[in-house]
């Protein structure tokens, strides 16, 4: 009876002490999301900084507060957000302490560009360049809408070349204008794991790896194609 007694005795402790640890694992503070994605980001040498979020209550779809914003939660905080963007760690952590809702925004034409079809095309687009074992890099998926591929950014030959992709109007006239768009100098991407307005979502189909990212032009033929096709 005594060996029965000493089991169930080590038997409630052990209960005692998992209770105790998932207690201390609740009051422990976890960064948020977006906190911990920003310091990825930038220990990849990718700038980054704060963005708008989704609003919680109110008459307004985006913190910002601007009255018919023309893309809730999917923009810089800041207006100089070209120049306070930073892989700072510690300009970083304190970014995200001060506003912990913040969405993740990464300025392209840097370390990178990124070309943004719509999600369409950017399924039929990935699914040729996986058959031709094309070099890819990361792939994001925003909202289900919009696919973006993570490219090497580019100096234009000719200034043309270029075509600008800081939209300033709204979410509708975006949706009914299907196509390409190529994020490069004085512009910015929304990046996992943001979160925007009524619940959709910002995640990665490819994550960002330390590897080189490819040339924007070995893709720009099969997403041209993907998005003519639809």
């Amino acid at each position: 009876m005594g060996g029965v007694i000493v089991l169930a005795v080590s038997g409630n402790r052990n209960n005692r002490r998992a209770r105790e640890r998932r207690d201390r694992n609740r009051e422990r503070p976890r960064p948020p999301a977006n906190a911990a994605a920003a310091a990825a980001y930038a220990a990849l040498g990718w700038p980054c900084v704060p963005g708008a979020h989704a609003s919680v209550g109110g008459d307004r779809a985006c913190s910002c507060d601007r009255v018919g914003c023309p893309d809730p939660a999917a923009h810089p905080v800041s207006a100089a957000w070209a120049i306070q963007a930073s892989v700072d760690p510690a300009v970083i952590d304190r970014w995200w302490t001060e506003r912990p809702d913040a969405n993740v925004i990464l300025p392209t034409g840097r370390v990178f560009d990124v070309f943004d079809i719509p999600a369409e095309a950017g399924v039929e687009a990935l699914a040729r360049i996986d058959a031709e074992s094309l070099p890819i890099g990361p792939v994001a998926n925003v909202a289900d809408e919009r696919y973006l591929f993570f490219v090497a950014t580019r100096t234009p030959v000719d200034e043309d070349e270029w075509w600008s992709c800081h939209l300033d109007c709204s979410p509708e006239t975006v949706a009914e204008t299907p196509g390409m768009r190529w994020h490069c100098r004085d512009s910015y991407v929304v990046a996992p794991p943001s979160l925007l307005t009524y619940g959709r979502t910002v995640s990665w189909i490819r994550p960002p790896e330390n590897t080189p990212l490819p040339d924007p032009l070995r893709l720009l033929a099969v997403l041209s194609d993907a998005c003519e096709a639809l």
